[in-house]
């Protein structure tokens, strides 16, 4: 034993996984499952199965003599004789491991024993007592028997008695609960005696019992109406009257009616409190001629960007001078609509979610006071909605944002406390419409802030540009452009003033769109609704505020170019040039950035159909195509009507001998040059064809074209057969077409090739209507030629001016009376001196 025991702590600090493998051999040697229970395997009938109940140890050894070799046999010795001692030695160990337990087993058995015999003792008693009560009760039944009619009989009467006493007690019994104020007690003792005293009220004594409890439950009935209407009591006790109506037969309907137009008088007090509180508050009129007051444009675009914080936008005086949005909100929530969810749970609490019982039971209370409790809720809920809608609308300014969220935040929050109460009812989804309805409206504000801000912008722009002095960035300081005023704090150029200008309208949508973003913070209730965040977000954001100013931007720099006249209008050309430029670098990454700005800050995803981005790009570079042709059409109209005047108020017959460059060419140069360097500021050179090695040298001579040629050999050789105007008609066919008013392309030399065509054309089509003297045509050509000593070097292609300028004197020579051209070193030596 002090061997086995000793050896226990080395068994049970061998590996768990030994001790696995022999309790499985031993499961397996036992024919056991993992469940202990014995396996389903069919046996194995081989003899020379070593594990199988069949196992022949002569056979086996036999067979092993026939198939193994001499080697083979000692191996497979030497292996059975490692199993024996393995299994010799795991059942040893598994002795060891269970030796306390086999004793513990061994005692309970000897216990078990032991008890079920002194068990089998007591219910051999307890059997032989139970027939013996069996036997005592059978003769005690015997002896009664006789009696128990008798007693019956006698329990009836004194039942009756009893009833019979209680009757005649009732009234009493009545008048002392009413007393006491035990209105409970009685209506049930009334309700137990009602339908007997009914049923005998044909006797005269029943009779006057009925009548006296009757009037005594109808003073009673008066009482609870009383404590009813007072409304002062707790809601338990409330609840109690209530019920105790009910069951006096009072109308349920009439009862819900009641305590409705109780709870109405005191909502109603608290609805007249927020319309005085409208009412106090200046009208909307008065908000209207209020005056604006705004940040002046101009100091964003001198700073460059507006101020980090609020937007500094056209912003309109808060009406409600008193109290704010959220104070307003806020008190009609802590006033009506608590008042109001307190009125639907009492009201749910005594007509709705009481059991009832009995008769009541069958009446439908519940569904008939459901719907008179919707029909309240709605139509105060109508009138508390109509007052905050006028209260939103009423709050202009755009100026803190976070007010009016926090408002709608509340506004939404607190009736959803209703949607809990009410299920059903249409009060939530009303409420949720006029969030909706407030946020939208809030984005048209905002729009119409931007639109006014770019509206301001543009005119602090174009009284920049009206100031005499603005000195054009590279223009050699000699050109000078009507422009912004050239102060300390004012842009010095076309460039800054565009980039002040594009910087404070970004600025701006950025200011905008983080005060958007309030109503999609993470703590605002509607915000993650599906009903609310994918339509604000898309069509509302994206959609009717970006989408819709970047249009109004587009349309506004549009019109523009609908004004018309031979100069133009009054919108100065560098207003023009300055709001294509603008346009184009929308087109080109302003529209994608804040576009892309917008889905980031607000998540759009875009469910219904939006606005493509190349459409508003489209959009955008058909305004800058349209303002900078304009733009082209202004200033060669500028320069035509120069040229004009100076053809028509001249004496082109009788002019003296020129000896000099006129000074209107001297202008339209120095103009010309002027627009150059302005057109330069905002956009690339452009691609020029290759030039001439002597473009400034190049003569005009009133013979240089066929048509020329034609005219004046016709001149001087009277027998000429060939027609002069057929010689013309066939140069005009094979020389190339120039379109006058062709759109122009996005660079400086495509808009001056575009502005010099329209001036030289209208120069020609002005000599065209003339007539000259042989001093005209001379000074026609001093003029041209000074002109295409400078005017080449500003188009694409100098054959253009070359061509214009050869038709015009061409033209001149054609309506000249005597017409002597001008040696072509005079007109150098003329022009060089100009």
């Amino acid at each position: 034993m002090d061997a086995m025991e000793a050896d226990c702590p080395a068994a049970s600090s061998e590996d768990p996984g030994r001790r696995r493998r022999v309790h499985g051999m031993l499961k397996l040697y036992y024919g056991l499952n993992e469940e202990g229970k014995p396996g389903e395997k069919p046996q194995s009938l081989d003899p020379c199965d070593i594990n199988g109940p069949h196992f022949d140890p002569e056979h086996y050894l036999n067979k092993l003599r026939r198939e193994c070799s001499l080697a083979e046999l000692m191996d497979q010795e030497t292996c059975m004789v490692k199993q024996i001692r393995s299994l010799d030695s795991d059942m040893q160990t598994l002795v060891y491991e269970n030796y306390n337990k086999f004793i513990s087993a061994t005692d309970t058995i000897r216990k078990m024993k032991n008890d079920f015999k002194k068990m089998e003792d007591e219910m051999d008693c307890l059997s032989a007592n139970m027939a013996a009560i069996t036997d005592f009760s059978a003769r005690i039944s015997g002896t009664l028997e006789d009696q128990h009619a008798q007693i019956t009989k006698l329990s009836g009467v004194h039942t009756l008695l009893r009833k019979l006493q209680f009757l005649f007690e009732l009234p009493a019994r009545l008048n002392k609960c009413l007393e006491l104020q035990a209105y409970a007690q009685a209506v049930s003792a009334h309700r137990r005696a009602r339908c007997v005293l009914q049923q005998y009220s044909h006797l005269p004594s029943f009779k006057g019992i009925q009548d006296d409890c009757l009037g005594i439950m109808e003073k009673l009935a008066e009482e609870l109406r009383q404590k009813f209407r007072d409304g002062g009591s707790s809601a338990k006790d409330l609840s109690e009257c209530v019920e105790l109506l009910l069951q006096l037969d009072e109308p349920a309907e009439e009862l819900c009616e009641k305590f409705l137009s109780h709870a109405r008088s005191r909502l109603v007090v608290d609805l007249q409190g927020l319309e005085a509180e409208i009412r106090s508050s200046p009208s909307a009129s008065d908000v209207k001629d209020a005056p604006v007051r705004r940040p002046s444009p101009g100091a964003f675009i001198a700073a460059g960007s507006p101020p980090d914080g609020a937007p500094k936008m056209r912003t309109l005086p808060s009406p409600a001078s008193n109290t704010d949005i959220l104070e307003f909100i806020d008190r009609g929530c802590n006033e009506f609509v608590s008042s109001l969810c307190l009125v639907i749970t009492s009201y749910q609490e005594l007509f709705i979610n009481h059991a009832q019982t009995g008769e009541l039971a069958s009446k439908n209370i519940p569904q008939m006071a459901n719907s008179k409790l919707h029909a309240f809720v709605d139509d105060l809920a109508v009138r508390y909605f109509s007052l905050v809608e006028r209260r939103i609308q009423e709050e202009k300014s755009v100026a803190d944002n976070s007010l009016l969220v926090r408002a709608l935040d509340r506004f939404h929050r607190r009736l959803q406390a209703v949607a809990k109460l009410l299920p059903g009812s249409s009060v939530p989804n009303q409420g949720t419409e006029i969030v909706i309805r407030a946020a939208n409206e809030r984005l048209k504000q905002y729009l119409t802030a931007l639109q006014s801000f770019y509206m301001d912008s543009l005119t602090d722009v174009r009284q920049a540009l009206a100031t005499p002095r603005l000195s054009m960035a590279g223009a050699g300081g000699g050109a000078h452009l009507g422009g912004p005023a050239s102060s300390r704090d004012a842009p010095s150029s076309l460039p800054e003033l565009l980039s002040s200008l594009s910087a404070s309208i970004l600025n701006q949508i950025k200011s905008v769109l983080a005060s958007v973003h309030l109503f999609t913070a993470k703590d605002i209730t509607f915000s993650n609704k599906p009903y609310f965040k994918g339509e604000f977000c898309c069509r509302g954001v994206r959609e009717s505020l970006v989408v819709s100013f970047i249009k109004f931007v587009c349309q506004s720099s549009r019109q523009f170019c609908e004004s018309a006249g031979d100069k133009g209008g009054s919108t100065p050309p560098a207003l023009l040039l300055l709001l294509s430029r603008l346009c184009l670098d929308y087109e080109t990454s302003a529209i994608s950035y804040i576009l892309t700005l917008t889905d980031e800050q607000f998540l759009a995803q875009h469910h219904s159909p939006i606005t493509p981005v190349t459409a508003l790009c489209a959009e955008a570079r058909e305004a800058a195509q349209k303002l900078l042709n304009h733009y082209v059409k202004v200033q060669g109209l500028i320069i035509s009507q120069m040229l004009r005047k100076s053809v028509e108020t001249r004496d082109w017959v009788n002019t003296i001998e020129p000896r000099n460059v006129r000074a209107v060419m001297k202008r339209v140069v120095e103009d010309t040059t002027s627009i150059d360097v302005q057109v330069g500021l905002l956009y690339e050179e452009g691609v020029r064809k290759a030039h001439s090695s002597d473009s400034s040298k190049r003569t005009f001579s009133v013979y240089s074209s066929s048509r020329q040629q034609a005219r004046y050999a016709a001149s001087y050789t009277p027998s000429a057969p060939m027609d002069t105007n057929l010689l013309s008609n066939i140069h005009k066919l094979f020389s190339e077409r120039i379109d006058i008013f062709s759109s122009v392309e996005f660079n400086k030399v495509s808009v001056m090739t575009g502005i010099i065509k329209i001036s030289l054309k209208t120069f020609l089509e002005c000599v065209r209507l003339r007539t000259f003297g042989r001093y005209g045509l001379q000074q026609i050509q001093v003029d041209c030629h000074y002109l295409q000593m400078y005017l080449w070097r500003f188009v694409s292609d100098e054959n253009l001016v070359h061509f214009l300028l050869d038709e015009i004197v061409g033209s001149s020579a054609h309506r000249c009376l005597d017409p002597a051209p001008m040696e072509q070193s005079v007109i150098e030596v003329i022009c060089e001196r100009g």
